[in-house]
């Protein structure tokens, strides 16, 4: 006799089903062999996925050294996390600037200053303009708490409990013009209850966001170089 399925408790998140190529065989022996990235982070708030990154380098799983650190946000908490791990932190408010065009000018400079080579975007809320896409085609990296093509742009947990849907989760992509609209590179699912709040999925699929970015960063650098191989 079959036994009775049982929701699972919820505040355990589920393993990340992966639905993207993952770093193994040849492309994970070519990654190990490559020298380190010259990787920028760009953040807009507290910063849990630039930590996530930083943990990731420290214990090997990512070959990067984060040059620098650009925020938008005078009282973000990511630039006290910066500090900790000794990494230059620069803040560019978007508020100062005309336009977008001009911010990302700055930010482009601030990048190029740096020496950075690949941009991950953790938690930056602004919109990419062609300024910033240009300077680093196919070489920008973004995270975003649903599984695109599904709710794109802002409050995508918020969008996701008002359509009811019963799982949602993380994609990581590079960046192009349309927001959230690059080639994916890797997802994971995370399921929604019925008694989650914004904040208690939010939760979960931050979870899985930190599983997955580090291992996309990673795979979006080895596919780039096998391309490049004869």
């Amino acid at each position: 006799m079959a036994g009775t399925m049982t929701e699972a408790p919820i505040d355990r998140a589920p393993e990340p089903n992966l639905v993207s190529p993952q770093l193994s065989g040849d492309l994970l022996a070519l990654y190990q062999n490559l020298p380190p990235i010259a990787l920028g982070v760009l953040a807009s708030g507290s910063g849990s996925n630039f930590e996530t990154i930083m943990e990731a380098i420290a214990d090997g799983r990512l070959r990067a050294e984060v040059k620098v650190l650009v925020y938008n946000n005078p009282g973000a908490k990511v630039a006290a996390r910066a500090a900790r791990w000794g990494v230059t932190a620069v803040l560019l408010d978007h508020r100062q600037y005309p336009d977008r065009n001009q911010f990302d000018a700055a930010v482009v400079q601030a990048l190029q200053a740096a020496g950075v080579e690949w941009v991950a975007m953790a938690g930056w809320m602004r919109r990419a303009t062609e300024t910033l896409v240009n300077a680093f085609p196919q070489r920008a990296i973004n995270i975003h708490p649903s599984l695109l093509p599904s709710f794109p742009g802002i409050r995508a947990v918020e969008q996701a409990l008002a359509a009811q849907v019963r799982i949602t989760g993380c994609t990581v992509h590079f960046v192009e013009l349309e927001v959230d609209s690059g080639p994916i590179l890797m997802q994971a699912a995370v399921p929604v209850y019925p008694t989650d709040s914004a904040e208690t999925l939010h939760a979960r699929i931050q979870t899985q966001e930190h599983l997955i970015f580090p291992q996309a960063i990673a795979l979006a650098v080895a596919q780039a170089n096998q391309a490049t191989q004869p």
